[in-house]
C-alpha cells in the first residue's frame, strides 16, 4: 500500500507494524477480476487492521484492499 502522509488526516504509525508493509502492493492492488481472497485473509492477522481501515475511510481511499475490505465494501459501510 502506498501512504501519501503529505495528505493522511489520520496517524500512521500502524503502517510501520503492519503485515502489508512486508508484501508487495500488487497483493493488495490485483487485477480487475482477480480473488481478493489471499489480501483479505492477510489483513485479518495484522494488528493494525483497524487503524488500516479508519486511515482508508478518512482519506477516501478507493482502491484496493484495505483493512481486510476491498473497495465496494468500504463504500457499503461508508453509505451505512
Amino acid at each position: 500500500m502506498s501512504i501519501n502522509t503529505t495528505t493522511a488526516t489520520t496517524d500512521t504509525a500502524w503502517y510501520e507494524l503492519a503485515l502489508c508493509a512486508q508484501t508487495g502492493p500488487g497483493f493488495f492492488f490485483p487485477e480487475p477480476g482477480s480473488s481478493l481472497r489471499d489480501a483479505k485473509r492477510l489483513c485479518g492477522a495484522c494488528e493494525g487492521r483497524a487503524a488500516c481501515l479508519e486511515y482508508a475511510l478518512s482519506n477516501d481511499e478507493r482502491f484496493g484492499v484495505w483493512g481486510g475490505l476491498s473497495e465496494s465494501e468500504r463504500l457499503a459501510l461508508r453509505r451505512r
